[in-house]
């Protein structure tokens, strides 16, 4: 009589080791799932700065080059004006 309730108790713990193993792999998913996310957040945020930079420093350039550009463009008329 006792083989049957110990088998029983053995399914019974399988069962349970099962489900334990079940909700850690689930866990886990979720885990990698979150971390996988956030290295996209991380990797979207460096791209878009690295974006800012690029536009900023073609803004920067730009400006110099049409201030240059009145400059010398000024000084000639001036120049053809008093000449």
């Amino acid at each position: 009589m006792s083989s049957p309730l110990k088998m029983r108790q053995s399914l019974s713990e399988l069962e349970n080791e099962f489900a334990k193993e079940i909700s850690l792999e689930r866990r886990r998913r979720a885990s990698l799932r979150h971390s996988a996310r956030q290295r996209t957040l991380k990797r979207e945020a460096q791209k878009r700065h690295k974006r800012g930079s690029v536009r900023f420093v073609l803004l920067v350039l730009t400006l110099i080059m049409t201030a240059v550009i009145v400059t010398v463009v000024m000084f000639r008329t001036l120049y053809l004006l008093l000449g």
